[in-house]
């Protein structure tokens, strides 16, 4: 598996997170994010066993890539 960090919020206090990684073994990405606990919040929504509901700003969404060539030129760029 190798993994390529894609972007880190750069307004995060201690830059851990959010964090967006792309796994280039799967083509599939991990997202790194604030874990939701609040029950009121999670019982609107069906969230099954195996899952769990993360939230991040919205000032982050412009950090997404929005095409495959996108996540491949980021993850090259983060290997060099």
């Amino acid at each position: 598996m190798s993994l390529h960090e894609l972007f880190r919020d750069p307004e995060s206090p201690d830059n851990n997170s959010p964090t967006l990684y792309y796994d280039d073994e799967t083509d599939t990405f991990l997202f790194q994010s604030w874990k939701v606990v609040d029950a009121s919040r999670l019982t609107a929504i069906t969230v099954p066993e195996h899952e769990t509901v993360i939230e991040f700003p919205k000032r982050i969404l412009s950090l997404f890539p929005r095409t495959a060539d996108e996540v491949h030129v980021r993850a090259r760029r983060k290997a060099v």
